[in-house]
C-alpha cells in the first residue's frame, strides 16, 4: 500500500536538499560541471556544496573531493554532470555515501531505442533498491527559488531578477521548452517558486510533483507542459483534490495535430492519448488546459489576483472604439458575454462621463481619457460596481503616469476591494510603454495587468470556467456526486456468461445486458420460427419491427434484415421469410440465431451513447445526437468512466444542438433525467466489465417527454482483458 506521506517527503531529497555533491565537477568554465556549481552559488543556495573530482583542489572557490567517499558529511542530493557511460557506476556511489536524491542530465536512454531502455531499466532499479529518487535522465534538471537551489546546466534561468510572489510551480516533460516558458513567465513578473523537468520520468514523473504541491501550502498555482499522461487516473484523483482545495491545475498539452502527436511520441517515448480524449479528461476533473506558454503566465497572474469571477458577463472600458469593438469579439469567442447595460447603470455613468463618450458596451471613453482626461477612467466605475448584472471588467487601456502614491490610483484600487467584480487591466502590446506605472500596485492589491500579447481575455474565459467548475464542486453533496456502485452480482455473472474473447453480442444478447443494467429498451423477443414470431408479434401489439439477429451480421440495413411497421400476422410471416433470405443472400455462412420481434417505438428525438476502451485512459464514454447530427456534424460529448451526475450534465450542456433536447418550435423537450440516468447506468455496465467490452454502442436511443427507449445496440467483447496503457514508463 501506497504511503504517501513517505512518498511526498522523499521528494524533499530533490527540492530541499541541505546539501548537494556535483558529480564530474569542472575548473573550466566553459564545462558542465564548472557551470552547474557556479550556479549553485549565484543562486545563493545555503546549504552545503561538495564538488567532486580526483583532479582538482578546488573550484569555483569550493574545496574538490577526489570521490562521493571522501566528503565528510551526509549528501542529500547529487547532480550528475557525467556521460551515460559513467552514470551507472556514479549511482553506485551514491547508494554506498547513503545519497537520498539525484538528477541525472545524461541522455541517450530509453527516447533512443531498446538498448537504452535497458540502460534506463537497470538505472531504475539500482535507485529503487537503494531508496533514491530520481529526475531525468535526459533532463535539464530542476530550480527551486525559495531556496536558491539552481539544479540545472541552463543558465537562462539566472538571467531575470525574481519576484518577491513566488507561488506558482512548474513541472515539464520537455526540458528545453520548459526552461522557454521559465524565461517568459520572468520576463512578464511571474516568477516560479519550482521549475521541474522530468525528462524520460525513469523514478519521478509528472503527477508526483503536481501531488507535491497540492500539499505544499508555499504553491497556490500547479502549471506545466505535458506530452502523454504515465497514469491518467492518478493524474485524475490529483486534480480532484487539487480542485477541492482551490488550486489549479494549469497545463499546456501537446499533441492537438496528428504531427504533433507522432512527435510527443518520438520525443518522450509517451504514447500521447487521443488529443479529444485528452480535452474531455480535462474538463471533467477541472484542470486548465492552456493553449500556449502565454496563457500559463496569464491564467496565474490572473489567479494570483485572490479573486474568482463571478460569472461570464463582461463589461469593457476602452478609449479606442475600435479596440473595444476588438476586445469584445475576442470575449465572444471565448465565452464571455458582453451584456447590454441596463437603462440605470447607462444614466448613472452619463452623470460622470462627457456627452461624446459611448455609455454602450463596450464603454468608449474615447481618446480624451487617454490624453486630457485620465480620470474618466474610473468615472463610470461606481455604477458597474453596483450593477449586479456585471461580473468582470476589462480595461484596454490605463492612464499611464499614475504611479503608487496617485490619489485616483488608489481611489481606484479601494473600489476594487470593496466589490466582488473582478477587474482586469489588458493593455495593449506596445514595446516601453505597455505597463502603467502603477501596474506594480495594483497586482499587489488584487488587480492583474496583463498585456495583450498573453492572451488575457482567453486566460479570463478560462479562469471563469474553472470557477465554475470550483463553484459546482462545492454546492454539490456528497451523496450527488457520488460514483455509481455498479450493477449486481447477478449483472455481473450475465457480463461473464456472455462476454466471451473476441464475441460480437448478437442485438439480443445486447439487449440482454442493457436491461440488467437498468437501460430502457425496446420491448422485444427472439423468433426460431415464424409462428413463434406472429404469437410474439399479437403479445407485444401491432405495429412491430422484425430484425435478423445473428452475432455474424451487425449491419443489419446492409444485409435489407430489416422490416418495419408491420400491421398484421401475414405482414410478419411474408417479412420474416423475406429477412432469412436477405441474410442468406448477404452472408451465406452467417449463424442465424433467428428473428427478433420488436415494438415499433414512436417519433422522438434520437441520440447515442457510445463506448470504446482507449489504450490509455479505459472506458471513454460518447454521447451525441442522432440521426444526420452525428454522422453529418459530428456533435458530439466525451467523459470518461467513471461517470458522476454533474459529469453527464455537461456532456448534454457540451452539445452545440443541445436546444433540440430542450425543444424547439413547439416540440416536447427530451427528458433530460433518463438520458443522464442512462449515461450513468452505461458508466456502470463500463466499469463492471472490466476491460471485457471493447466497443459498445446504443443507437439510437429514442428520447420523450417523460423516458426513452434503446431501440438498438452493439456490444464487441475485447480479443483479451484490456489493461490501461501506462505511457512513458
Amino acid at each position: 500500500m501506497r504511503n504517501e506521506s513517505v512518498t511526498l517527503s522523499s521528494l524533499d531529497a530533490l527540492l530541499y536538499p541541505r546539501s548537494v555533491a556535483v558529480l564530474g565537477a569542472s575548473q573550466n568554465p566553459n564545462k558542465l560541471g564548472y557551470i552547474q556549481v557556479k550556479a549553485l552559488l549565484d543562486g545563493g543556495f545555503a546549504g552545503e556544496i561538495y564538488p567532486i573530482n580526483p583532479k582538482a583542489e578546488d573550484i569555483a572557490g569550493l574545496t574538490c573531493y577526489p570521490s562521493l567517499a571522501d566528503v565528510p558529511g551526509p549528501i542529500d542530493l547529487a547532480i550528475f554532470c557525467v556521460s551515460a557511460e559513467h552514470v551507472q557506476s556514479s549511482l553506485h556511489d551514491c547508494a554506498n555515501k547513503n545519497v537520498k536524491g539525484a538528477i541525472i542530465f545524461a541522455s541517450g536512454y530509453s527516447e533512443t531505442g531498446e538498448e537504452g531502455a535497458r540502460q534506463q531499466a537497470m538505472m531504475a532499479r539500482i535507485a529503487k533498491k537503494n531508496g533514491i529518487r530520481l529526475i531525468g535522465p535526459n533532463c535539464v534538471g530542476l530550480v527551486n527559488t525559495l531556496n536558491g537551489l539552481v539544479g540545472t546546466f541552463s543558465p537562462a534561468v539566472m538571467s531575470y531578477p525574481l519576484k518577491d510572489e513566488r507561488s506558482v510551480g512548474y513541472v515539464s516533460q520537455s526540458g528545453a521548452f520548459g526552461v522557454l516558458t521559465y524565461m517568459a513567465a520572468a520576463q512578464h513578473g511571474l516568477s516560479f517558486n519550482y521549475f521541474i523537468t522530468v525528462g524520460n520520468e525513469v523514478d519521478t514523473e509528472f503527477a508526483d510533483f503536481v501531488e507535491y504541491m497540492i500539499h505544499d501550502p508555499k504553491t497556490k498555482v500547479i502549471s506545466g507542459y505535458l506530452e502523454g499522461a504515465k497514469d491518467p487516473e492518478r493524474l485524475r484523483k490529483l486534480a480532484e483534490e487539487a480542485l477541492d482545495c482551490n488550486k489549479p491545475i494549469v497545463v499546456m498539452k501537446t499533441g492537438r495535430s496528428s504531427a504533433g502527436s507522432r512527435a510527443a511520441a518520438s520525443h518522450t517515448g509517451s504514447l500521447a492519448g487521443s488529443d479529444q480524449l485528452y480535452d474531455a479528461f480535462f474538463k471533467q476533473t477541472g484542470i486548465v488546459r492552456a493553449n500556449d506558454y502565454e496563457e500559463i503566465i496569464s491564467f496565474s497572474k490572473l489567479f494570483l489576483s485572490g479573486k474568482l469571477p463571478t460569472g461570464r458577463n463582461t463589461v469593457i472600458i476602452t478609449s479606442s472604439g475600435g479596440r473595444g469593438i476588438n476586445e469584445a469579439d475576442r470575449c465572444e469567442a471565448n465565452g464571455l458575454q458582453i451584456i447590454p447595460l441596463s437603462e440605470k447603470t447607462k444614466v448613472r455613468i452619463k452623470e460622470s462621463v462627457p456627452p461624446f463618450a459611448s455609455t454602450a458596451n463596450p464603454i468608449d471613453l474615447t481618446a480624451a481619457a487617454s490624453v486630457t482626461n485620465p480620470e474618466l477612467f474610473i468615472a463610470p466605475m461606481k455604477a458597474l460596481l453596483e450593477d449586479p448584472e456585471v461580473d468582470n471588467i476589462i480595461f484596454t487601456e490605463f492612464p499611464m503616469n499614475w504611479g503608487s502614491d496617485h490619489p485616483l490610483l488608489q481611489e481606484f484600487i479601494q473600489l476594487c476591494k470593496e466589490s466582488d467584480k473582478f477587474v482586469l487591466v489588458a493593455t495593449f502590446p506596445l514595446q516601453g510603454m505597455s505597463i502603467p506605472k502603477g501596474a506594480a500596485e495594483m497586482e499587489k492589491n488584487g488587480i492583474p495587468v496583463i498585456t495583450g500579447d498573453l492572451n488575457p481575455i482567453g486566460s479570463l474565459a478560462k479562469l471563469v470556467a474553472y470557477s465554475e467548475k470550483y463553484s459546482k464542486k462545492k454546492l454539490t453533496s456528497h451523496q450527488e456526486e457520488q460514483r455509481r456502485s455498479g450493477g449486481s452480482v447477478e449483472s455481473k455473472q450475465i457480463l461473464q456468461n456472455l462476454l466471451k474473447p473476441g464475441k460480437t453480442l448478437s442485438e439480443f444478447e445486447a439487449g440482454q445486458v442493457l436491461a440488467q443494467y437498468g437501460i430502457p429498451t425496446a420491448r422485444k423477443a427472439l423468433a426460431v420460427t415464424v409462428e413463434e414470431a406472429i404469437i410474439q408479434a399479437n403479445e407485444i401489439g401491432y405495429p412491430v419491427v422484425l430484425k435478423i439477429d445473428s452475432n455474424q451480421i451487425l449491419h443489419k440495413t446492409e444485409a435489407n434484415g430489416i422490416r418495419l411497421n408491420i400491421q398484421s400476422g401475414e405482414e410478419v410471416r411474408k417479412a420474416y421469410a423475406d429477412i432469412l433470405q436477405s441474410a442468406k443472400m448477404y452472408k451465406p455462412d452467417a449463424v442465424i440465431n433467428g428473428v427478433t420481434v420488436h415494438e415499433m417505438l414512436p417519433k422522438g428525438t434520437e441520440v447515442i451513447v457510445g463506448v470504446s476502451n482507449d489504450p490509455v485512459f479505459g472506458p471513454v464514454i460518447m454521447f451525441g445526437l442522432g440521426g444526420i447530427f452525428v454522422e453529418t456534424f459530428k456533435d458530439i460529448s466525451f467523459r470518461l468512466a467513471p461517470l458522476t451526475r454533474q459529469d453527464a450534465l455537461e456532456m448534454i450542456e457540451e452539445l452545440k444542438a443541445r436546444a433540440i433536447l430542450k425543444g424547439v418550435r413547439g416540440q416536447a423537450p427530451a427528458d433530460q433525467e433518463a438520458i443522464i440516468d442512462v449515461l450513468l447506468h452505461v458508466s456502470d455496465l463500463m466499469m463492471d466489465a472490466e476491460g471485457l467490452i471493447e466497443e459498445l454502442d446504443i443507437n439510437p436511443i429514442i428520447v420523450y417527454e417523460n423516458g426513452l427507449k434503446a431501440a438498438d445496440a452493439l456490444i464487441v467483447s475485447s480479443s483479451e482483458v484490456l489493461e490501461k496503457t501506462e505511457v512513458g514508463g
